[in-house]
């Protein structure tokens, strides 16, 4: 035989034999141990060939005759078919003699008067249970059997623990993706179309490692997926899994750190080399920050065993020994507390913002999730693309989950705009509390305060279209809404459109005073919302000619305890009084210009609010048409805004809903 080809003996490693001998050594002894009895029984029988075997007829003179000496009945259940066995004495043997004696079988019908004469003339009768011989060696060997399997399944679960060190506590939770489970990906994931072209590049370079390292370039080692949650971090790690065809190994942060000092270290030393063995592997780590967390960074001292934790995997990702091979992913939406060294290049080398989504984003993601919905032709999934801005990934598919489950209650056949309508609200403020008891007049105090928001929205020129005003209550905190859909994404704001967004805030608890000339503390939340405005176009911002163009709230992050706490305001005392007076000046030169529209509209209010009072939800369109006033014309017609949402590239699935539906 050649070298090339080794003896197949030598293919079993030392452990492997040494598992192999306790099982053979226990199989011979199940069979002794079922053996044994066997043949102890089997002696203990009589052996048919000292029997004589006598017929019927024999039998019953031999019996007359008074040479029976004892019969043993072998009752069958099966028949009336006996078998007798026991002594008697020949026709060479004188009856009564001690020797002479001979066994003998037979096999009788027993009737009734065969008994009489059996009981007449035999001077030995006795009856028991048949001689079966298996089922007394099934009987005693049995429970033997079930001792020596509980027994062995003991052994075998120690001797598999051995290898694997006391208890498993060092060895890595990571789990390996099942081929078998139903794949993600790219075309599963959207919203994020700059992230997953980043993320293609690693697929790329694992189906093809040697086109990136042709010009000496090596691909990243880490790779840091930043967001807030919900935004799709998790689920973009997925489609990467579905996409490269290579070992993915998932695992938590919090799956490192234990109550036993050195346990964390000793999962990230065995979770790399599982993953070296399978290299070219993924291993993605999710929430990284509750194990990569900044150290000495405690009020009163650090975490030994979290800092060990880190340290093995700071070493693991790039210290003196070649990681080639394998790539970390990571997600977390706290990258501020994360340790500076586990950030570098070389570690993680790029980090990926994983932001919420736009309007084009909101809409391609919704695509996706009604995919699964039955959708009414009729449903237009832009307009509740353009009303939910701020909503993540998460957010939309529970908005649709929630659309189908409320249009199963109703028994409707599919989702419709008015599902969709009410899904969206629910998310966003709760589901109604029509059975919540209102008095009348606090019911007809929201009416006027919702109204005065709806108009002022409406007088104001450069607040965003009115869509709704209710005065159905929802959560726990909203009595009423007015909601206003803007028709495309802002991330900037002029100061004359902030300055228009406090009027309209303002509008609320200014036709309160207008109306019942008293205040509530309905208005709380709007002045919040509006002090909040003010205040970071004064400090943040600098639209305030007093104050200047100068940042006054700093850093904008979360804080970290032990390192944050004592950071101190960068302006006085004097200053901060003169802060604080002109966002008061702000706020109330908007107050008193929504009192100035609404005194004027005044009739107007009070129209709409009664209107309100009995229909209890009116339409954007409604309403204008109720006051007598023009709806401004769209900034964007819908033309271009379905060119912008690229719905000549995404088939949308109100169009064509799937027979798979849930």
């Amino acid at each position: 035989m050649s070298d090339d080809y080794p003896n197949k003996k030598d293919d079993l490693a030392p452990s492997n034999r040494r598992m192999m001998a306790p099982k053979k050594q226990l199989f011979l002894w199940m069979i002794l141990i079922f053996l044994a009895p066997a043949m102890i029984m089997l002696f203990r029988s009589d052996p048919g060939g000292r029997a004589v075997l006598l017929k019927q007829s024999q039998y019953e003179d031999f019996l007359r005759a008074g040479r029976i000496r004892s019969a043993v009945v072998e009752e069958q259940s099966s028949s009336n078919i006996q078998v007798l066995v026991g002594d008697y004495w020949p026709e060479n043997v004188p009856v009564g003699s001690d020797e002479g004696l001979q066994r003998y079988r037979t096999k009788v019908v027993y009737t009734e008067s065969f008994d009489k004469e059996l009981r007449q003339y035999c001077q030995v009768r006795e009856a028991k249970q048949a001689n079966n011989l298996m089922t007394n060696i099934l009987l005693s060997v049995l429970p033997i059997l079930l001792l020596i399997g509980v027994f062995y399944f003991m052994f075998s679960r120690q001797m598999r623990s051995v290898n694997r060190g006391a208890l498993q506590f060092g060895k890595s939770r990571a789990k390996m993706l099942n081929p078998a489970q139903e794949k993600i990906t790219m075309k599963d994931v959207a919203g994020i179309n700059e992230a997953k072209e980043e993320m293609q590049e690693i697929v790329e370079y694992l189906k093809d490692p040697h086109r990136f390292q042709r010009l000496g370039g090596r691909i990243p080692r880490g790779v840091l997926m930043v967001g807030p949650p919900g935004t799709g971090k998790t689920l973009l790690a997925k489609a990467i899994a579905g996409e490269a065809d290579v070992p993915f190994f998932s695992i938590s942060g919090s799956d490192f750190v234990e109550m036993f000092v050195g346990v964390g270290a000793s999962r990230v030393r065995d979770m790399f080399e599982d993953g070296k063995k399978h290299a070219p592997c993924l291993i993605f780590i999710d929430e990284i920050d509750a194990v990569g967390r900044s150290r000495f960074s405690g009020i009163g001292g650090g975490h030994d065993e979290r800092e060990q934790t880190l340290n093995a995997l700071l070493v693991e990702m790039d210290g003196f020994e070649p990681n080639s091979g394998v790539i970390v992913l990571a997600a977390t939406n706290r990258p501020d507390v994360l340790d500076p060294a586990l950030l570098r290049p070389g570690r993680f080398d790029r980090q990926i913002a994983i932001d919420l989504p736009d309007l084009r984003g909101r809409f391609e993601i919704l695509n996706i999730h009604a995919q699964k919905v039955k959708m009414d032709p009729d449903a237009d999934l832009r307009v509740i693309a353009r009303g939910t801005p701020g909503f993540s990934g998460a957010d939309l598919a529970n908005l649709l989950n929630e659309a189908a489950l409320l249009a199963t209650r109703t028994n409707k056949e599919m989702v419709g705009m008015i599902e969709l309508e009410e899904s969206r609200d629910k998310v966003r403020w709760g589901k109604e509390r029509r059975s919540r008891k209102i008095d009348e007049k606090e019911r007809r105090l929201t009416a006027y305060h919702e109204a005065g928001h709806a108009l002022v929205s409406m007088l104001c020129e450069h607040c965003e279209p009115l869509h709704k005003v209710t005065i159905v209550p929802r959560g726990v905190a909203y009595l009423g809404a007015t909601m206003q859909l803007p028709e495309e994404d802002r991330y900037t704001a002029a100061q004359s459109e902030l300055l228009d967004m406090i009027t309209m805030t303002m509008g609320g608890r200014v036709a309160e005073i207008l109306v019942f000339k008293e205040l509530t503390s309905g208005g709380a939340m709007d002045i919040r919302q509006a002090t909040d405005i003010a205040k970071k176009m004064v400090c943040q911002w600098g639209m305030s000619e007093k104050m200047g163009p100068l940042n006054y709230i700093g850093r904008e992050e979360h804080i970290f305890i032990g390192r944050d706490l004592t950071r101190s305001e960068d302006y006085s005392p004097e200053t901060a009084r003169e802060i604080d007076l002109e966002i008061r000046r702000i706020v109330e030169t908007c107050e008193q210009r929504a009192m100035q529209l609404l005194s004027d509209n005044r009739q107007k209010l009070i129209l709409l609010a009664e209107t309100l009072l009995t229909r209890e939800s009116l339409t954007g369109s409604e309403v204008y048409e109720l006051l007598g006033m023009t709806m401004p014309p769209p900034q964007k017609p819908v033309d271009d805004l379905s060119q912008e949402l690229g719905l000549d590239d995404v088939a949308p699935a109100t169009r064509a809903p799937t027979s798979d539906a849930e």
